[in-house]
Parts: C-alpha cells; sequence; structure tokens
C-alpha cells in the first residue's frame, strides 16, 4: 500500500510539472509521432498489397502444377494430360456439360512504360476454352474476346494506362509477329499488375513452348478440394499436384511482402533508436531539474521503487500521445494511397492490428527511453542532489 501511495504522489507531481517543461515533452512526442508514422505506413504497404494479390481469391478455385515446381513458370503440364486431368472428379461442369477448367500458358516479355518510354517486363497468359468458366471476374470494357488460332489478344485496363499500345486496335510485336489488341477488361477488384491474355495453342506456337505451364479449375464445392487431392495421388501418372488459389496467391506475394516488411522493420528500427535516444535525453534533462525535490522526497521516506516507476510511467504516457498522433497522421495520409513499387499497384491500408503494432512500438520506446533515466534518479546521492544548485 506504502508503494502505490508514494508511486501515484510521485505520478501526480510529475505530470503536474510538464507545462514547465513543454519544450522536452514535445521532443519526446514528435520524435515518438514520427518514428511511429513512418513504421506503420510502411507496413500499410504490406497490407494493401496483400490486400491487392487477394481481391479475386476463390475457394473454390483450385490451381494445379506439376510436382516439385517452385512456382508456376517451372511447371510444365504435357498437352495429352488435359483430358486426364479435365476428367478429374470434383470439378465443376457449365451448363453445357464441359468441366470448368482451362490450362494456361505463362511468360514474360516486355513493354514500353508511358511515363519514361524504358522497357519493363509484363505477365502474358496463354488460355484455352473455357477460361471465361474458371474466371468469371473478368469483364471486357471495351472490344471483344480473342479468336482461338489467331494472333489477337486482350489487355487488363491496368496496362492501358501503365503502358504504350494496349488499347483496342493497337498492334504489338512480339517474336517477329504482329498481334492485335482486341479487346480491354478489368479482373474483379484486383487490377494490382498489367495481364495480357491470348490463345494458349497460338502463344506455344509462337514462343515454341511445347507445354502448359499449369491449369485452373473450379470446383463443385470448396470442399471438394480433398476428392480432387485423393484422384491425384491415386493416379502418380500425371505428377500433377493441386493447391488452393489463397495459397498460391500466398507463396506468390511471399517475396514482395519480405522485402516490404523488412524495409519497414530497418526504417522503424532507425527512427525508433533516434526516437528513443530523444526521449532518454530528455528525461535526463527532466530529472535533473527535479534532483532537488527527489532528494527531498528521499529524505522524507520515499524508496527508489515508486522514484523509478514513477519515471517510466511518465514516459510511457509521453510516448502514447506521440504514438496516437504517428498512427493518425499515417492513417490520414497514407491510407487508400495507391503506390506501384515493381509494376505492382495497390492501395495503402492502415488497419488495426499495425496501428496497434505502431502503439505497442511506441510505448516500447517509451519503457527503454525511460529506464536510465529512472534508474539515474533513484541512485542519486541525497546529499548531492541537495547541495547541486
Amino acid at each position: 500500500m506504502k508503494f502505490t501511495r508514494q508511486f501515484s504522489a510521485l505520478l501526480r507531481m510529475n505530470l503536474t510539472a510538464l507545462p514547465q517543461r513543454l519544450g522536452l515533452v514535445l521532443t519526446i512526442v514528435i520524435g515518438v509521432a514520427c518514428a511511429v508514422g513512418v513504421l506503420v505506413s510502411m507496413l500499410a504497404m504490406g497490407v494493401g498489397a496483400r490486400r491487392e494479390a487477394m481481391g479475386n481469391v476463390r475457394p473454390d478455385r483450385i490451381v494445379l502444377t506439376s510436382i516439385g515446381a517452385a512456382n508456376a513458370l517451372q511447371s510444365s503440364i504435357g498437352k495429352d494430360l488435359l483430358p486426364l486431368i479435365y476428367d478429374l472428379p470434383g470439378i465443376r461442369r457449365n451448363a453445357a456439360g464441359k468441366p470448368m477448367a482451362a490450362a494456361q500458358a505463362l511468360l514474360f516479355t516486355q513493354a514500353r512504360k508511358k511515363e519514361t518510354g524504358g522497357p519493363m517486363g509484363f505477365a502474358l497468359t496463354g488460355v484455352t476454352a473455357g477460361y471465361a468458366d474458371v474466371q468469371p471476374e473478368l469483364h471486357l470494357t471495351a472490344g471483344r474476346m480473342f479468336q482461338s488460332g489467331l494472333h489477337e489478344l486482350i489487355a487488363s485496363n491496368k496496362c492501358t494506362r501503365q503502358f504504350s499500345d494496349f488499347a483496342v486496335g493497337d498492334k504489338r510485336v512480339m517474336r517477329g509477329t504482329e498481334w492485335l489488341v482486341v479487346g480491354n477488361f478489368n479482373l474483379g477488384s484486383g487490377e494490382g499488375v498489367c495481364v495480357v491474355i491470348a490463345d494458349a495453342d497460338t502463344v506455344l506456337s509462337a514462343f515454341r513452348m511445347t507445354a502448359y505451364n499449369q491449369v485452373i479449375v473450379l470446383l463443385q464445392s470448396p470442399e471438394a478440394f480433398s476428392q480432387l487431392t485423393d484422384a491425384l495421388k491415386a493416379n502418380p501418372t500425371l505428377r500433377v499436384e493441386a493447391r488452393r488459389e489463397a495459397e498460391v496467391a500466398e507463396q506468390n506475394m511471399k517475396w514482395f511482402n519480405g522485402i516490404l516488411n523488412f524495409a519497414a522493420y530497418f526504417i522503424g528500427a532507425i527512427m525508433a533508436v533516434a526516437a528513443t535516444i530523444g526521449a532518454a535525453n530528455s528525461l535526463y534533462a527532466i530529472v535533473d531539474s527535479r534532483r532537488r525535490e527527489l532528494a527531498t522526497l528521499c529524505a522524507l521516506g520515499f524508496t527508489p521503487g515508486p522514484i523509478v516507476t514513477s519515471i517510466l510511467a511518465e514516459s510511457l504516457l509521453l510516448a502514447l500521445p506521440g504514438a496516437l498522433i504517428g498512427v493518425g497522421l499515417a492513417w490520414v495520409f497514407f491510407n487508400g494511397f495507391t503506390a506501384s513499387p515493381f509494376g505492382f499497384s495497390f492501395q495503402l491500408a492502415v488497419t488495426a492490428p499495425i496501428a496497434g503494432l505502431g502503439v505497442a512500438w511506441a510505448l516500447g520506446m517509451g519503457l527503454v527511453g525511460g529506464l536510465l533515466p529512472a534508474l539515474k534518479a533513484a541512485r542519486m546521492p541525497v546529499t548531492m542532489a541537495l547541495r547541486a544548485g
């Protein structure tokens, strides 16, 4: 009970004296706000990128690739395997009784950016008949669908904004052949990257490829996934494995989110160290300015425990408004802000979890920054403090 009374009295005294040391207080608050604002803003990039990647994910859409392939580009599925794959149990069928499945041939080629004219890669996807069944969110906004067997393609509206020569009627030369852009489209809620789609067999022929990379199927229900995987295990000659679309999207985003998170924590740590040093220096100055009153309190019977705890509590309470200001500024200026690193566009998202992380980050800075000044105050010799001017 004695500890609680002493701690409460000391904390009230400390907080009451803060207006007299407004400059030092603002140094702590502003430093913490800057560190938290930078951390939360950069973490918001990772959250926004993941939301964009997962925007069109469906629980009943499955990706089939060859066993052991690290990614779709390293996968190889022969044309002769398609009838066997399409006949697997659990795959949904359309109104005509055909399996809702489509093979894809994936590759990257280059285009010219509108702003700079510099080259940049984009994804070219060759698809077989049935693509409209497995990708129902594709919505043509101009032109028409490409025709099988012809050098025609459709490009997402992201391509038309980012690159030259992707509007309806434009012509592109790839592998010495002229391809006509016959349509533009939106792909549901996700428009993170430029997507160009053409007939699979035409793409295979033009780029001298002999196999597809993956097959996309829609299941009768998400629960039919186990039925499909059991059938694949029962037929080892297929050498094909199935993964849910969400798992594939997470894997594809892993490296990108890794870069964003590393940058966020690296820069955030630098800012946090600077803010913590600033807070510690300010608190040292505050403790020095109180050395007479602290010595007097010790002479009156106040013990070191409440002194240390009250200064740590003061440091945490000063860090809290800095945290709230930093989170608020990040939300006002960056929530919904569009970023396009590496050609992948998404909107930053300041969410409650990363806001909470920012507050915890600030409290950690307050705790570390207040520890040494608090220990100094507790160890200050009474006679020396009373003699000090």
